[in-house]
């Protein structure tokens, strides 16, 4: 976990880039800058005979996430997407939880720290190198053991 936390932001975007990709997601952008305007990226998810456009937050917190949080990124969805999906290395409150559920509201999954290292090691990422396109060196012993090591506590 401290790995992750010593990302630079768009290492960490790109890293969820890449898992959002691993779970069937298509046409995947990372979007993130400064002004982003809450939104670091983008994402197709096709279920069956529909597609919902899913926009992704990421936020690499060691501390935990509020509702403020899940409602600002709600205000940055209005009129843009279908749901939306927050990352974070952090954990969410009790109320952020809610919130992201509320009936008529758009709906935010949330994904906290210990989940995301699930997913990472399910789906062996990352698979280096995940902060550019250098080719990969024939000298690592491979992904599994980097995502180990990324969240380990």
């Amino acid at each position: 976990m401290a790995v992750l936390g010593k990302m630079p932001p768009d290492g960490f975007e790109r890293l969820a880039q890449r898992l959002l990709r691993e779970a069937g997601f298509t046409k995947v952008e990372v979007r993130g800058k400064s002004g982003d305007g809450g939104i670091d990226g983008v994402g197709v998810l096709r279920v069956n005979l529909v597609s919902f456009q899913v926009y992704f937050q990421c936020k690499r917190w060691k501390g935990s996430v509020g509702a403020k949080e899940i409602r600002d990124f709600r205000g940055a969805l209005q009129g843009r997407a279908d749901k939306g999906l927050l990352i974070t290395t952090g954990h969410f409150t009790s109320q952020a939880s809610d919130e992201a559920t509320r009936d008529g509201a758009i709906a935010i999954d949330v994904i906290d720290g210990d989940r995301l290292c699930e997913l990472l090691k399910e789906n062996r990422l990352p698979r280096p190198p995940f902060t550019s396109d250098r080719p990969i060196s024939p000298k690592r012993k491979g992904p599994r053991c980097r995502t180990q090591r990324m969240c380990s506590l």
